[in-house]
């Protein structure tokens, strides 16, 4: 791949240095966050993002040259190469123009303007194409044979001989590509008789936009309503135009049988053959374009929801609630460990309250509970809501179980929990998400998460490669505990991979516990290369070497002993001493083998040795809204972010139901895209626009927030400050009676 290095710095607006280092690295087997954090002195400080351009654009060079090759050969082997041609291959840049190259040449089922060449008729062909004033009938009639007896059946063959040359021809699909690029409409319509089952699309019913302006989330709701039978669809551009570029180039003369017969030929080239063929290809770009763009979005909310602030190691109650079947709770210690569980019944008739708060209460005494975690879903605040009654004194979380029941029911949480229920299982994820939802989450498909659209429609292949890369980059960013860590979580560390993190987890069973980096060197199939690769990235709490729990790479640890040895100190005093730390000349310690940014990187770790980069969780409370019938226009309300499109954000009130804020009533600026304001799990407050109880649909706004803060009332933010609200009230009238009388 480092034949491309000076083609990808172009590309990619890069230095030649740099794309050779990272395809050096990348061939030598190094991982992507292993080059982005410890060899930024041979990449110049390029981050994961740059990093991975440069992968999948050496890929792209790789399979495009492959092609190329292919194309060579086949037009070689049929003897049809020439200087030309070659010419033609070798300046090609795209797909698009290498496949116009090789359409005439490549090998096809057999088609009319074959036949019509069988049939002897491309001298024919040849003659109208020249456009002379001549009698065509007569020149028709010339090629009679068993198989033509009529001057039509001649020139029908002449024709289509025109329209497959027209059709293959380089010049003509680059002028109508452009014009597809420049000026092609997407139009959708209903199919006839499906208008009521198909209501969901009602909004592409009759619709027709731009292709160069429609945005992917519309593009992959019109190809959803496509598939499912419900629309119609088409891309085109205005037919006139495209027959007049094609004309400029095949119609010379238009006061002869000749021009009249390539004009024919032209419309046929076109409505047969180019145009279906050039719908197709911008179908599957727009597809392909709306893929990536979705891809995108939902990576950039799955890094958000992975590095979630977490809760840390707290003894937790964790509930997940259920109205008929009971709430099920689980008890965990502070590493995760299952210590007990109960069913409560708190919900519709079935409810048994003086039972259940004694159980919750015993629970907490028993195991001092320090923290609430309640799953969101159904019955979630009305759990919330029986809990808060308890004034146990202890925090209380919400939190969000999209995924829980996946996992729950997954081989995971099977061998994780063999003898548990499936609801015990969701349980524990519920509470072992609010201590540290990167660990928890990276066991579930993201795909079952809720934080992406479309996720269904795109490419398959595509999505997995990038919500993986996602969930790697988030793994390594955080690092992870050695000695606690998942199998799940371990797996996903730089060069670790699925089989070494059960090797891990097998020798941590072995030996108890790892005490140092270097015993990772015992671990079975674990050489030289994984060690370098993964050893940054794992941290041993309370281990020998204090470097052990920071980011300080093993390869690194005689750098650093010289380092306190020449300021008089020893490892473990520099480590977190800032002061100390400040004291080191960095520019003392450059060498070959440690560039200055390698050095920079090394003192600030050292400052906050294995400092977590997630923000640190704070506690939140909705308003007293239950439902959506509890939500009316003009409301002010807290709400969390929980999910982000290009055309809004959706925020969760406390109904069940989010809803949405339109891209336009985000901020009180233009913004194209959500993610310049807003972020997964922000806390807002929003205005309530619009509730549509039948669709179960809620249009909020944040902007209005700040605008109409003067002249809407909030919505308290708990029954308590409404009561004592009330309660003053109620005094005051009394005060008003006494003086007054009635």
């Amino acid at each position: 791949m480092t034949v491309f290095a000076n083609d990808i710095a172009l590309k990619l607006n890069l230095k030649s240095f740099q794309t050779e280092a990272v395809l050096s690295l990348l061939n030598e087997g190094a991982t992507i966050p292993f080059i982005a954090r410890y060899r930024k002195d041979k990449t110049g400080a390029l981050d994961e993002v740059q990093i991975q351009q440069i992968q999948d654009t050496a890929k792209f060079l790789t399979e495009f040259t492959e092609r190329k090759t292919f194309i060579i050969k086949s037009i070689t082997d049929g003897g049809k190469m020439t200087g030309e041609i070659q010419d033609k291959i070798d300046k090609a840049e795209t797909l698009s123009a290498l496949e116009d190259i090789y359409l005439p040449y490549k090998p096809k089922r057999r088609t009319k303007a074959q036949i019509a060449r069988e049939q002897g008729l491309e001298p024919l062909a040849v003659l109208i194409l020249e456009q002379k004033d001549i009698d065509i009938t007569a020149e028709a009639e010339k090629y009679f044979n068993e198989h033509i007896t009529s001057a039509e059946q001649a020139l029908q063959g002449a024709r289509d001989i025109i329209s497959e040359t027209i059709n293959e021809d380089g010049e003509v699909r680059a002028k109508l590509r452009k014009l597809f690029m420049d000026e092609a409409m997407l139009v959708s319509k209903v199919v006839t008789g499906k208008e009521e089952a198909g209501n969901k699309y009602k909004d592409y019913f009759d619709f027709s936009e731009p292709i160069k302006k429609i945005p992917s989330h519309r593009v992959l709701a019109i190809l959803r309503g496509f598939l499912e039978g419900f629309l119609k669809m088409s891309i085109l551009p205005d037919e006139e135009r495209a027959l007049e570029n094609i004309e400029k180039v095949y119609v010379r003369y238009y006061n002869n049988e000749s021009a009249q017969q390539v004009k024919r030929a032209v419309k046929d080239a076109y409505r047969r053959l180019l145009q279906p063929s050039l719908e197709a290809e911008f179908r599957s770009q727009l597809k392909q374009e709306a893929d990536e763009e979705a891809i995108n979005v939902f990576a950039e909310n799955l890094r958000q929801l992975l590095l979630s602030s977490p809760l840390g190691s707290k003894r937790i109650l964790a509930i997940d609630p259920g109205y008929r079947t009971g709430c099920k709770v689980v008890v965990l210690d502070e590493k995760g460990e299952l210590l007990e569980t109960a069913l409560i019944f708190i919900h519709e008739k079935n409810y048994k309250l003086p039972e259940a708060e004694s159980t919750i209460l015993n629970l907490i005494q028993k195991y001092n509970i320090q923290t609430f975690a309640i799953g969101d879903g159904t019955a979630g605040r009305e759990t919330e809501q029986f809990v808060k009654k308890l004034n146990a004194g202890i925090p209380v979380f919400l939190v969000n179980e999209d995924g829980a029941s996946v996992y729950s029911a997954s081989e995971t949480a099977r061998e994780e929990f063999p003898d548990q229920d499936v609801t015990v299982r969701g349980a524990v994820s519920i509470g072992r998400r609010l201590m540290d939802p990167l660990a928890e989450l990276v066991k579930i498909d993201p795909k079952s998460i809720g934080v992406g659209q479309y996720q269904h429609d795109v490419n398959q292949f595509r999505l997995k490669e990038k919500l993986d890369q996602t969930v790697v980059s988030c793994v390594n960013a955080v690092g992870v505990n050695l000695n606690t860590a998942s199998k799940h979580l371990l797996s996903y560390v730089s060069g670790i991979g699925p089989s070494l993190a059960e090797n891990i987890i097998r020798q941590r069973n072995e030996i108890g516990k790892f005490e140092n980096r270097k015993q990772l060197l015992k671990v079975p199939r674990l050489g030289e290369k994984a060690y370098e690769q993964c050893a940054g990235f794992l941290r041993i709490k309370s281990g020998q070497n204090p470097l052990d729990e920071s980011a300080v790479h093993p390869e690194s640890y005689l750098l650093v002993e010289q380092m306190a040895q020449d300021i008089n100190t020893n490892v473990s005093e520099l480590i977190g001493n800032e002061k100390l730390v400040n004291a080191i000349d960095a520019r003392k310690y450059i060498s070959e083998k440690f560039g200055e940014l390698t050095i920079r990187d090394i003192l600030n770790e050292l400052k906050k040795p294995g400092l977590d980069p997630r923000s640190e969780l704070e506690q939140f409370e909705y308003a007293d809204v239950y439902a959506i019938e509890d939500v009316k226009p003009g409301d002010i309300l807290p709400g969390i972010v929980t999910n982000i499109t290009r055309f809004g954000a959706f925020v969760d009130v406390g109904v069940k139901q989010d809803g949405l804020v339109h891209v336009s009533e985000i901020a009180n600026r233009y913004i194209s895209d959500p993610n310049e304001v807003l972020k997964l799990n922000d806390k807002v407050k929003v205005k309530v626009l619009e509730v549509d109880t039948a669709r179960k649909r809620i249009s909020l706004s944040i902007k209005q927030t700040q605008e109409n803060k003067d002249k809407t009332s909030v919505r308290n933010t708990s029954s308590k400050k409404q009561g004592q609200a009330s309660n003053n009230m109620h005094d005051a009238l009394s005060l008003l009676k006494k003086k007054f009388g009635k």
